[in-house]
């Protein structure tokens, strides 16, 4: 496989990660349990002491399953305020590339003149390698959804995070020649333990401003309206290539969207832009 040194990077030079800055929300759960383990010593304080940690436990879960959530660590929702005032946004496909709905979707955004951010599934990528090279060819971006989008990815360790998340990153290198900068996590669910593997690797975690929820609703009137619906620079929208729900037509529902999204994009004076060219690396040192 490709090493770094071979793969191209964006204008912005990544430095060294340095150390990993711990949450205030983990730094507090560490203050709790050393007060609770240390309040023990006194009679009668152990249903304190236990409720709660059972409430920070239930606390640090809910962040998790939370997608938005940046109590965890950094989380990018919008693109910045630079970003917002002028009209960009970013249009952000998971769970491809899929080898029927991928280069209908690719005629369609390049028919509209737009370019968008690919999360792809690598080891979906590594059975795909032409399309994944029309993708970037074309001018879009190819970013890092894990190798094999585990439904248990959030219950794993800093092992299974980094042997997942890694092996992604390299593939996804080897096949655009580019390391990707940003990482959403399967379905968006995580918990304490992944910031700071992203942190060595390098990774955004990346979710959204508002998801169409396109897997699930078979109507794609009420998937537009919820990702038009206040559509505004700096918004980061979510939708699938990859297990796209269908129509009854039988036709992916992500290609009777995006017409009508990229229209009112236009009509609202909008860009859509990859967070390639929207977001620096993680660790980055600007250069003029």
């Amino acid at each position: 496989m490709s090493t770094p040194a071979a793969i191209a990077t964006s204008p912005s030079h990544a430095t060294a990660p340095g150390r990993w800055p711990w949450p205030p929300l983990l730094q507090a759960s560490i203050g709790l349990h050393a007060a609770a383990a240390a309040s023990l010593a006194w009679p009668g304080a152990w249903p304190w002491a236990m409720g709660s940690i059972a409430a920070n436990h239930l606390l640090l879960t809910g962040a998790g399953l939370w997608p938005r959530s940046a109590l965890l660590g950094p989380n990018v929702r919008r693109l910045d305020t630079a970003a917002a005032a002028r009209g960009d946004w970013a249009l952000t496909l998971d769970d491809g590339p899929d080898p029927e709905v991928t280069p209908a979707v690719l005629d369609l955004l390049a028919e509209h003149g737009v370019h968008a951010t690919f999360f792809c599934i690598a080891e979906r990528a590594a059975a795909q390698p032409a399309l994944v090279r029309r993708i970037v060819a074309a001018g879009h971006s190819v970013q890092n959804h894990s190798h094999v989008h585990r439904h248990n990815f959030s219950l794993l360790g800093p092992r299974g995070f980094e042997r997942e998340i890694d092996r992604a990153q390299q593939v996804l290198a080897d096949l655009t020649g580019r390391l990707p900068h940003c990482f959403r996590a399967p379905a968006g669910l995580r918990n304490p333990l992944l910031d700071p593997v992203l942190h060595r690797l390098g990774l955004h975690l990346v979710s959204w401003t508002r998801r169409g929820f396109d897997t699930r609703v078979a109507d794609p009137a009420r998937v537009l309206a919820r990702l038009s619906s206040g559509l505004a620079g700096g918004d980061i929208l979510l939708l699938h290539d990859g297990h796209a729900s269908r129509g009854r037509s039988g036709r992916a529902l992500l290609l009777d969207v995006l017409p009508g999204l990229l229209q009112r994009s236009r009509d609202a004076g909008l860009r859509p832009v990859t967070l390639q060219a929207a977001l620096a690396p993680r660790h980055a040192e600007r250069v003029a």
